[in-house]
This record gives C-alpha cells, sequence and structure tokens, in this order.
C-alpha cells in the first residue's frame, strides 16, 4: 500500500484514503487515534485543514504513518517516501519530529551541526520510510547509530 500522500491531495481525502486501506471505521480510527468522532468527521468532510499537535501525532500513529506525511498534506506541498525522511545522526533525537528544514529536497546537511542528513539505513541501505521506531525494519539496526560504531 502506498502511503504517501499525492499530489493535490487534501487532508480530507488522505485520510479517508488511508483510513479505508487499513479497513478501519471511523469509530476504530478516532479511537486508535485519541480523538473525537466528531472531530475526525469534521477532518474527514473537509471542515478541519489544520490539526494540533496531539491530534496529528494519534493520527499518525492510527493511520500508521510519519507525522510528517500529515504535515505535507497540511501544507499542501509534493512530497516522496525518499525526499521527505532525512534527519541529522547527531541532532535528531529518536521520537520527536524532523526539523522541517532537514525535510526540504536541497537539504543534504544539518543546519545545526554541519553532519550529512540521512536518508537511508546505514548497515542496509534500505530507504527510511517512518521514524516511528528507532531501528531499521529491515536489519534492526539504529538509525542513529553508525556502521563503525556497531563492529
Amino acid at each position: 500500500m502506498d502511503n504517501t500522500p499525492q499530489p493535490q491531495e487534501t487532508l480530507s481525502e488522505y485520510v479517508k484514503r488511508i483510513r479505508t486501506s487499513l479497513s478501519l471505521s471511523q469509530n476504530d480510527l478516532a479511537t486508535k487515534a485519541g480523538i473525537h468522532l466528531q472531530s475526525l468527521g469534521k477532518i474527514e468532510r473537509g471542515m478541519t485543514t489544520k490539526l494540533n499537535s496531539k491530534s496529528q501525532r494519534g493520527l499518525a500513529l492510527a493511520l500508521q504513518v510519519p507525522s510528517e506525511y500529515l504535515d505535507a498534506v497540511i501544507r499542501g506541498v509534493p512530497m516522496s517516501a525518499t525526499d521527505i525522511l532525512k534527519f541529522c545522526p547527531h541532532c535528531w533525537t529518536p521520537g520527536t519530529t524532523l526539523e522541517e528544514i532537514w525535510l526540504l529536497p536541497r537539504s543534504q546537511f544539518c543546519f545545526l551541526c554541519g553532519t550529512g542528513l540521512r536518508n537511508s539505513c546505514t548497515q542496509c541501505n534500505e530507504p527510511i520510510t517512518s521514524l516511528k521506531f528507532r531501528f531499521c525494519p529491515y536489519c534492526g539496526f539504529p538509525y542513529k547509530a553508525s556502521k563503525d560504531s556497531e563492529s
């Protein structure tokens, strides 16, 4: 399933598409996301176009997508999975959101420390598709570790 936001896709369309692909009812999604059913209904009807951080985190978790995907849909910015998920291995703390400037397609280095940004696992070279966890889902290698430090 491609859970990457499509070009021109609204928050309403995106949430509804991912929810139905996961075979979740509105009630199931609202419960998993920790938001009111009425709030989810407003989102899916296009009456809500912005999300507070708690709702965004809850929806991202329940929809099994990075919260950066919801950010992109809300801002109306096109993206691809490999372009969006880049992080500084020194400055990023697992479980926190990424710095917006790291997500720009032209960003190659951290604006805070100058370290090269990562968009793939250093062990198996698979692209990073979610930063929900601290480890690569393909090989189990920690995202923040370098190949040298794990020898």
